[in-house]
């Protein structure tokens, strides 16, 4: 490995915030080094044969000649491999700042951001080209934070909190709303939910699902980088945390529930997301992501990498929500420009966006696109500017803009705080919304169905595209805006194709699952 080394694609990162001193050379740092598939893995159609997760640990894994070139570029560069793992096709590298300096070519500095030190680093990464060729990503040597979490308490930020009262909702009740299939409760099903903070007490969810008169879900956590089921506040990450258990388990208190607990950087992220699709003791079926962050805010290698493995997800027969965003077409950047959130952008997760949910005796009255101004936030959807129209999108003659690629959401649910979910966090009640609360909410619906139709949906996205409006598997959302772009009829970057009318969405995928060959 003597040629001169090249820069990774994709992998340039600035600083962000204020530097406030030099990289201590002594700091251990772990790296996650991602590779590309031996062969890549087939998206089965919608009812088709998936890939078994042993199998695909021996087919689609990473090459072992390239995990030997890894062992030998750590060795050289005084680094330890401290994990293999051929099926998450990632391998860990452990050493000083100065030695991950030297390794690949990279100069750290000490920044600081909205109250948060972290280890910067400027540039691209650099390796020898014959290592190159078969790394996805490099993630580790920056441990800026990368995401936030999607939800908002009713009554912070929002004057619309103060002009009129809202109403709110059990998760329950949104469900009989959306009518979603109730005589199941996800037996055999587990969803999968990924965390970057926060966390949970037992005794909170053993009295909240106590109080809805439903059987407390089987809740499990896992620690992945050292990440921790840490409860502190109800101010803080624990807010999303107990939203996303406990709407997901309201609408499945019969599917195991497995908090993957991560820290909040781009490799905590992949490495939560590939442990959890590749949990071969817990077996998700269904994954919740209720964390994200504007694409611009990422390197392309990470989004690269992250996609890669949700279409490894979706070979499994996993099927992947993710919270399309809380902060409007901008997506939170000041930059005068249209954002879309990742990782909900990615043309392999389905992005849940947001609506505005009113209702009168159990049915649904009004439903429009979530919008409560600036400081109420509202849902997220727009177009890509990572990835291109996805083949169902064009089938399906959606339009981008000049540039733009997929467009978000694809589906969507109720996320206004001001017809919010009534939870309990930390023993306080509260009325939370935003898009976290979509993308549960969807996998508690997923969970059902897959119960209901015997066998998982995993890539759903092609079908859902394809499935006639005369099927009635969505409210259509004809009215609001979510800033630069407008709700009307079929699929929109507001609400997407819109929200589940849960029996009748049942019924379509099951007239499309008896046209599949067997």
């Amino acid at each position: 490995m003597n040629n001169p080394k090249v820069t990774l694609a994709g992998s340039e990162r600035e600083p962000i915030g204020t530097r406030v001193g030099d990289q201590p050379n002594d700091e251990r740092i772990e790296v996650s080094i991602i590779l590309r598939p031996k062969v890549r893995a087939g998206v089965p159609l919608h009812g088709g044969e998936v890939v078994s997760r042993e199998e695909f640990a021996a087919k689609h894994g990473a090459e072992s000649g390239a995990i030997e070139q890894i062992k030998q570029f750590a060795k050289a560069n005084n680094l330890i491999v401290s994990e293999v793992s051929a099926e998450r096709r990632t391998v860990k590298v452990e050493g000083t700042a100065a030695a991950m300096s030297r390794a690949f070519e990279v100069k750290f500095d000490r920044y600081e951001y909205n109250g948060q030190s972290y280890r910067a680093r400027t540039g691209g990464i650099k390796l020898p080209p014959e290592l190159a060729k078969s790394v996805e990503a490099v993630l580790g040597l920056d441990n800026r934070p990368q995401a936030k979490p999607h939800f908002r308490v009713r009554g912070e930020g929002s004057p619309q909190a103060s002009a009129a009262p809202g109403v709110s909702y059990t998760p329950r009740q949104v469900a009989e709303l959306y009518q979603f299939p109730l005589d199941a409760d996800g037996t055999g099903e587990t969803i999968g939910i990924l965390e970057l903070g926060g966390g949970y007490h037992p005794a909170d969810l053993k009295n909240y699902f106590s109080s809805l008169g439903i059987k407390p879900p089987n809740v499990i956590s896992v620690s992945v980088d050292k990440g921790i089921n840490k409860p502190t506040n109800p101010n803080s990450a624990d807010g999303e945390v107990l939203l996303d258990i406990e709407v997901s388990g309201a609408v499945a208190p019969g599917a195991k529930i497995v908090v993957y607990f991560a820290p909040n950087t781009s490799q905590g992220f992949q490495d939560a997301l590939t442990t959890a699709i590749h949990d071969a003791a817990n077996k998700p079926s269904i994954l919740s992501i209720s964390w994200g962050s504007p694409e611009s805010t990422w390197t392309p290698q990470a989004m690269t990498a992250f996609d890669s493995a949700a279409q490894d997800a979706a070979a499994l027969g996993i099927t992947i929500c993710a919270a399309a965003g809380d902060n409007g077409s901008s997506d939170g950047e000041t930059d005068g420009a249209n954002h879309v959130d990742f990782p909900a952008s990615s043309p392999h997760i389905l992005a849940c966006g947001g609506t505005r949910l009113q209702s009168a005796n159990g049915v649904i009255q009004n439903e429009t696109v979530w919008n409560d101004g600036a400081q109420g936030g509202a849902g997220g959807g727009g177009f890509s500017d990572q990835f291109p129209l996805p083949p169902w999108q064009a089938n399906a003659k959606i339009k981008p803009p000049t540039g733009g690629g997929r467009g978000v959401p694809d589906v969507s649910g109720d996320a206004d705080p001001q017809t919010g979910y009534r939870v309990l966090v930390d023993s306080q009640s509260l009325v939370i919304g935003g898009t976290s609360a979509v993308a549960p909410l969807w996998s508690g619906l997923i969970a059902l169905l897959n119960q209901k139709l015997g066998k998982p949906q995993g890539f759903l996205q092609p079908i859902l595209y394809q499935l006639p409006p005369t099927d009635g598997a969505f409210h259509d959302i004809t009215a609001g805006s979510n800033g630069a772009f407008s709700a009307g009829p079929g699929w929109d970057p507001t609400t997407g194709l819109g929200s589940p009318s849960g029996e009748k969405l049942l019924q379509a995928l099951s007239r499309e699952l008896i046209k599949v060959p067997n």
